[in-house]
């Protein structure tokens, strides 16, 4: 395999396969983390923030190893995140025991916002 394919394929590959595993968590019946409704909230959207970080830095890596200016990079993995947790929810509404929210489409963008920060301030 030539090395510019290669380069693609390990550039490009933790992304869709992140993008993935959200939507194989996002198929499975939800259940209550805690029975106390405020730790059950918690464990929930934690999980979209530390997902959709790990998504947006794994954006930025690719947008950054195919020559994307940082601030583009950044912006571009912020909207992609953000689009593709909106198109989540639309997809959680089709999956028994599962509802869509607005709500987590913020924790995603927060996710989001957060990965890129770590990627621009760390990298």
């Amino acid at each position: 395999m030539p090395k510019k394919i290669l380069s693609k394929v390990k550039t490009w590959v933790p992304v869709v396969a992140w993008a993935g595993v959200i939507f194989l968590f996002s198929s499975l019946s939800v259940t209550p983390a805690s029975e106390i409704y405020w730790q059950d909230f918690i464990v929930k959207k934690t999980a979209h923030v530390v997902e959709y970080a790990i998504f947006a830095i794994l954006l930025y890596r690719a947008l950054r190893t195919e020559g994307i200016e940082k601030f583009n990079a950044g912006l571009f993995a912020i909207l992609v995140s953000v689009i593709y947790g909106a198109t989540d929810e639309v997809h959680q509404g089709f999956t028994p025991g599962r509802e869509p929210r607005a709500r987590d489409v913020v924790f995603d963008t927060i996710g989001a916002i957060a990965g890129v920060f770590i990627c621009k301030k760390y990298w």
